[in-house]
């Protein structure tokens, strides 16, 4: 008889969380109810007023995680439902728009099944497809042999490997398989030397920069692209290919900056690794069908919108649908995904249409003389404030807080903002300084999967994750101010 878990509701009870989440509330409620015209901006309704409230709440709990990340965005969800929608409360309804233009509850919905989340889906599927086959230990096997046995070159092959299986495969499930390669590496290595800790940086600093390469590469990204393809917004239309014309360059080039800066901190005392990967790789004919369908997915994420007029939103459920018919996924495997993730992003989204769809965002533009504002003051500040959160609260969260607001801001600005390189450069370097911030175990997962082995110290992070991250920074945005000013992005 097979024995079952029994899963136990948990009584704990955290006073200063609770403390936290009273004081959120109650600031919530403040501005839920302050007199209109506190605001400033001209024609603000009462529905434009609670989503300004359900705005602040997101922040402060976002902020001070009264409540886990997730679930500040399913409480995001369900009060735009119940308060702001077309289906909320009749009292909080009116009658014939009296208290301004309500959300389609229809559409609040949606956002959960918003076509960027399916294509971060397809990325999540690839992972644990490519997972099960072996896959990903032949490639990581195949990708290394060109790096030889010399110590500093094991070390960029395994930058440069973490950093690509970063853009396709969830940045934390890359960490972790990356750590287990080096396991019987450390073995070799001196004890006392610090190369086994240049090597263990190597993983989350590869993650961290890896995951700026495609819109799938991070959550941030996916914001970012939603924001900039907007129909009811931006709708610049920036396709998987030209983010990586200009990203993945970018990567290579920081991850060799990364690379020498690792070295300069964590020097190798033994001048050659003899690595050896293991891990087996299934032989059969679904093997076959996970190699084809993930060649094939990323070979029209990148070509498929010129030659086939096929989106890579479209393009995702290409793995979903293949994987699912051939029996490559099963229904146990769907609970490896992180859908937590999932719903922090659709959290975020549902806060951006509340913004747009109650006209919210319009009367801030007609309101706020954002044209008068400094682009560079802005973009400085926005990725400075991004930075900054991102490195003690998760860069998901900060990411579904800034952008929705910068887009705002960034249509109110238009032309002006042609001395940065447009709307592009804004947005992309959120997201750019939402991966650059690595500086503490708690600033990313892979920092956190880092840290757990022991063989790095707090203030041997914040070393070398401040020197990249400001690097990042720099080389980033400067990246972005001159493709945009070119026009090629």
């Amino acid at each position: 008889m097979q024995d079952s878990l029994k899963k136990v509701l948990s009584g704990d009870f955290n006073k200063k969380k609770f403390l936290m989440f009273a004081i959120t509330a109650f600031i919530t409620l403040l501005v839920w109810n302050l007199p209109i015209n506190v605001f400033g901006i001209d024609g603000l309704t009462i529905v434009q007023q609670r989503v300004i409230a359900i705005f602040a709440m997101a922040v402060l709990l976002w902020i001070t995680e009264a409540i886990p990340a997730w679930a500040t965005s399913i409480t995001i969800i369900f009060v735009l439902l119940f308060c702001v929608s077309d289906s909320s409360f009749s009292f909080l309804q009116g009658t014939e728009g009296q208290y301004g233009k309500l959300l389609d509850h229809v559409g609040v919905m949606a956002c959960f099944a918003d076509p960027t989340i399916i294509l971060f889906l397809g990325g999540f599927i690839i992972a644990i497809a490519a997972t099960k086959s072996g896959l990903d230990v032949l490639m990581a096997r195949t990708l290394m042999k060109p790096f030889g046995k010399k110590s500093e070159n094991v070390l960029l092959g395994f930058l440069l490997i973490t950093g690509i299986f970063s853009m396709f495969i969830s940045n934390t499930a890359t960490a972790a398989m990356m750590l287990t390669f080096l396991t019987p590496v450390f073995k070799a290595l001196p004890a006392n030397g610090r190369g086994r800790m240049g090597l263990t940086m190597a993983i989350p600093i590869g993650a961290n920069l890896g995951g700026m390469g495609t819109p799938i590469g991070t959550p941030p990204n996916i914001f970012a692209l939603k924001y900039l393809n907007d129909p009811t917004g931006i709708n610049l239309g920036i396709t998987f290919t030209q983010w990586m014309i200009i990203m993945v360059p970018l990567v290579i080039i920081l991850i060799i900056i990364a690379w020498r800066l690792i070295l300069y901190f964590f020097p190798f005392t033994q001048k050659t690794i003899d690595l050896k990967i293991d891990g087996e790789v299934s032989h059969n004919w679904r093997t076959v069908v996970v190699g084809v369908t993930i060649i094939t997915t990323i070979l029209l994420w990148i070509f498929g919108s010129q030659l086939f007029g096929i989106n890579a939103n479209t393009t995702a459920m290409l793995p979903i649908a293949v994987f699912a018919l051939t029996g490559v996924i099963t229904a146990k495997d769907l609970q490896e995904i992180d859908w937590s993730v999932i719903w922090m992003v659709a959290g975020g989204f549902a806060l951006g249409m509340a913004m747009n769809g109650t006209g919210l965002a319009e009367n801030a533009i007609n309101s706020i003389p954002f044209g008068q504002w400094n682009p560079f003051v802005i973009l400085i500040t926005a990725c400075l404030i991004c930075y900054g959160l991102s490195n003690f609260i998760s860069n998901t969260a900060t990411a579904a807080l800034l952008l929705p607001i910068l887009a705002v801001v960034c249509k109110g600005m238009g032309d002006s903002l042609g001395s940065i390189g447009g709307t592009v450069t804004v947005l992309v370097g959120i997201a750019i300084a939402a991966s650059a911030a690595m500086c503490l175990p708690i600033s990313t997962p892979p920092n956190a999967i880092a840290f757990s082995t022991g063989l790095i110290k707090q203030n041997d992070m914040v070393k070398v994750g401040l020197s990249v991250g400001i690097i990042t920074l720099v080389l980033g945005l400067g990246t972005l101010i001159i493709f945009g000013r070119l026009g090629i992005f």
